[in-house]
């Protein structure tokens, strides 16, 4: 099913005013304090175009000049390339599209059993989440712990492009891990050049909170942009031990921290497509627990957007939920996370698919029941369309006092455009439902998902393709293992 583009954006928790001071106290951070990055060609690069930088203590302060200047280059309009032109993704700063689970250790499987993570689990659940109609954008929901885990990267980059045609959001191990996949890219698009014309993954660079850089997530962004790959900047924040516990104050660091990344990718390659990124949370206090599911962290994330947009930049944010099984929790802590997100303007609704326990733990049926409850979030984040046809005055003095609308052919022509139409959503009553097995919504995910599996197995790849992939992956991975025993 091609991707829909879709607006939203009414939802604001910031002033213009609040906009502004936290513009003013990030300049403040970057100019006074700077940020540690702890990779020297960096540093080199930075000083390199004005900024102030202490190569001892890797210590970068950047002037708001020389912030400004870098940050003129960032693109607010891009595309985030599928393998096929329906699966494409056109960024901008109103849009709003979904982004699949994300590196879980853990599996809830369909038996109701929680084991280690697998490849094949990585296989089913890329091809269970690909069927879904809410998601536009695939993440390695897994990482399996049956592999070598040194160099999984590669393994995991040939397993989901084998299993989707949608947009790979990837990650990395150092710079040979980014030219690894270039060159895996280039396999399926014909030429390394094709694959800086129309790159089919984007690379994700995690900061790390207060106001690091760590040096192989420097060698991946700066790799990326060498090659024109999309980047993903960001920040993971936790109010109240990494960050301030004022959601303001975190505001301003994981602004300062993730501003400097998107400078330095300037720097290497002006025009560099980046995206605004942050998976923050707070601290739970009674437990010293990161937090995804509270609702300070939506807030945190509506304001994150509203400063993202500041810089007209695009914006991803949302996180794990803190549900440790498929209960009340893990549908109302989804629900408000994707629906506050959604209205207020994320254009990249991360982790929203398949995920609980903060990252933990992936279920196939828990996929199923985001995937319904994304449907929800979007078709209200939609809003109302107002127009002659909608305000339907025509009809309501046609029909009159006491009609029926139901049978008038203005209601069928627009039912199905304004209707929502869920797929494992109870509408029924007491005794139809009974009738009909009495399932409750976990039963019915259960049973949508094992047909999902059962059912749909598209080839993304020709054959020889896909065999080609699998062998690159293997040797890149075994190189990667063997310069880490040299280094031992």
């Amino acid at each position: 099913m091609p991707i829909k583009y879709l607006r939203s954006g009414q939802y604001k928790v910031l002033s213009d005013s609040d906009l502004h001071d936290i513009h003013l106290a990030t300049l403040e951070v970057l100019e006074e304090t700077g940020v540690r990055v702890e990779y020297r060609p960096a540093l080199e690069l930075m000083a390199d175009h004005g900024c102030r930088v202490d190569f001892d203590s890797r210590i970068v302060q950047i002037p708001e000049h020389v912030l400004k200047k870098a940050l003129s280059t960032a693109p607010s309009f891009f595309t985030l390339y599928g393998k096929t032109p329906e699966f494409d993704v056109k960024v901008d700063t109103q849009g709003i599209y979904t982004i699949g689970g994300s590196s879980a250790l853990f599996v809830l499987d369909l038996d109701g059993q929680r084991h280690t993570a697998t490849r094949k689990d990585l296989e089913e659940l890329t091809r269970l989440q690909d069927a879904l109609e809410n998601l536009h954008i695939m993440h390695a929901i897994v990482i399996p712990q049956d592999i070598e885990q040194e160099g999984f990267d590669r393994i995991l980059f040939s397993t989901v492009m084998k299993n989707t045609s949608r947009n790979y959001y990837s990650q990395g191990m150092g710079a040979q891990s980014i030219r690894d996949q270039v060159e895996m890219a280039s396999l399926i698009l014909g030429s390394t050049e094709e694959v800086k014309r129309k790159p089919i993954f984007t690379i994700v660079v995690c900061l790390t909170s207060p106001l690091t850089q760590a040096m192989l997530r420097v060698e991946e962004l700066m790799e990326s942009a060498k090659y024109s790959i999309p980047l993903y900047i960001e920040a993971d924040a936790q109010a109240g031990a990494t960050a301030p516990v004022t959601l303001a104050g975190t505001l301003v660091e994981q602004n300062a921290n993730i501003l400097c990344g998107i400078a330095l990718a300037q720097m290497v390659n002006p025009g560099a497509p980046c995206i605004y990124a942050i998976a923050s949370g707070i601290m739970d206090m009674a437990t010293a627990n990161y937090s995804g599911g509270a609702p300070e962290t939506t807030l945190l994330h509506a304001a994150s957007a509203q400063v993202a947009h500041y810089y007209n930049l695009p914006f991803q944010g949302v996180t794990g939920i803190d549900a440790i099984c498929l209960d009340a929790q893990a549908g109302y802590e989804r629900a408000l996370q994707v629906l506050g997100c959604a209205l207020s303007g994320v254009n990249f609704i991360h982790l929203s698919i398949g995920m609980m326990e903060q990252m933990l733990l992936a279920s196939y049926e828990q996929c199923v029941i985001d995937n319904e409850i994304l449907g929800a979030a979007l078709h209200i984040a939609k809003s109302i369309e107002v127009n002659r046809e909608t305000l339907a005055v025509d009809v309501i003095k046609e029909v009159g006092p006491g009609g029926n609308f139901l049978v008038h052919e203005h209601t069928l022509r627009n039912f199905r455009k304004v209707n929502w139409f869920p797929r494992i959503t109870n509408r029924k009553k007491w005794d139809d439902w009974m009738e009909d097995g009495g399932k409750d919504m976990r039963q019915r995910a259960n049973e949508l998902a094992r047909k999902i599996l059962a059912e749909y197995r598209p080839q993304h790849l020709p054959e020889d393709v896909a065999h080609e992939l699998d062998k690159m992956a293997e040797a890149a991975q075994r190189r990667a293992i063997e310069t880490v025993m040299e280094k031992e």
